[in-house]
């Protein structure tokens, strides 16, 4: 995707960083009601807290030179990577953004065996988008309330 450009944040970032994450995930907030988990219910002290992270990487995304959305990389143990969050704003959404992030994303850190992310199974194209990418579900879902259960998954190198 041409027009799609990624660059490391700063924490001068946090505050442009945040204000997408509440536009992005606030729809999502408003039809699960999950105040406790979802990220439009977080403060930026806690997107600062993320930057601060040494085993955090985040990263700018922004489509046509607008910035779009955001994905945050925590790298583990064993050369396990998890994408947590991604996201990207409602008027960008649908135009393959976020599957090629995680693509660019995934050529960036050349030594991984494992991806691991999280997202909600009552969100199909969510599900899809992941699966798209060779995500598999790892058989873990937890319920978060009665109309939401999040979905865990894998990507190993083949």
């Amino acid at each position: 995707m041409e027009q799609l450009l990624i660059t490391k944040a700063s924490i001068g970032d946090a505050e442009l960083i945040h204000t997408m994450q509440v536009e992005s995930f606030q729809p999502l907030l408003d039809k699960y009601k999950d105040f406790g988990t979802n990220p439009a219910n977080e403060g930026i002290e806690r997107t600062i807290e993320r930057l601060n992270q040494k085993q955090t990487d985040y990263y700018l995304i922004s489509y046509q030179t607008n910035p779009v959305g955001a994905i945050r990389i925590a790298k583990r143990d064993n050369h396990r990577y998890r994408l947590s969050p991604i996201f990207i704003l409602p008027e960008y959404q649908g135009r393959g953004i976020a599957k090629a992030t995680i693509q660019i994303v995934e050529e960036i850190y050349t030594d991984w065996l494992v991806w691991e992310l999280d997202t909600i199974l009552e969100e199909c194209k969510l599900c899809g988008l992941y699966e798209s990418l060779g995500y598999i579900t790892t058989g873990k879902i937890t319920a978060i309330n009665d109309n939401m259960r999040i979905v865990f998954y894998e990507k190993h190198k083949v």
